[in-house]
């Protein structure tokens, strides 16, 4: 039996096989993986214990409903024109600067008349609106 020789078989591989380095470095990110939750420390400390407290009810927002028909409720009291409107928002803010308006309107509204009250509460100074409406 016979071994051929050839020349071109004793030179030297050239190129890097990365298969086992790949191998390696994946192993190295499991073990990472596996041990950085183990790692963490949690401190125990002993909090100071207090009273419960009520939440302040006293600052609900004003509740400003337009119905489908355009009428104006503030709190549930009827409004008869615009004119009553901001005499009554006037009095509350004079009160309560940070006041706060929830305003329900109608879907079948028109938008105009939404329009009209969120002017007329920008006007006397209301920047605190939020428009509430419900899920289906």
């Amino acid at each position: 039996m016979g071994f051929k020789t050839n020349s071109e078989d004793d030179d030297a591989v050239s190129e890097i096989n990365v298969t086992p380095l790949v191998d390696v470095m994946l192993v190295l990110v499991i073990i990472l993986l596996v041990t950085a939750p183990l790692l963490t420390q949690s401190v125990q400390v002993n909090l100071p214990k207090t009273e419960s407290t009520n939440p302040d009810t006293q600052k609900q927002p004003f509740q400003l409903g337009i119905d489908a028909q355009g009428g104006i409720t503030l709190n549930k009291n009827g409004m008869t024109d615009l004119g009553q409107l901001e005499v009554s928002l006037r009095n509350e803010f004079a009160h309560d600067p940070e006041l706060t308006l929830h305003i329900y309107a109608d879907s079948a509204v028109n938008y105009g008349r939404v329009a009209e009250v969120m002017a007329l509460a920008q006007h006397i100074g209301i920047t605190k609106l939020a428009f509430v409406s419900t899920q289906k």
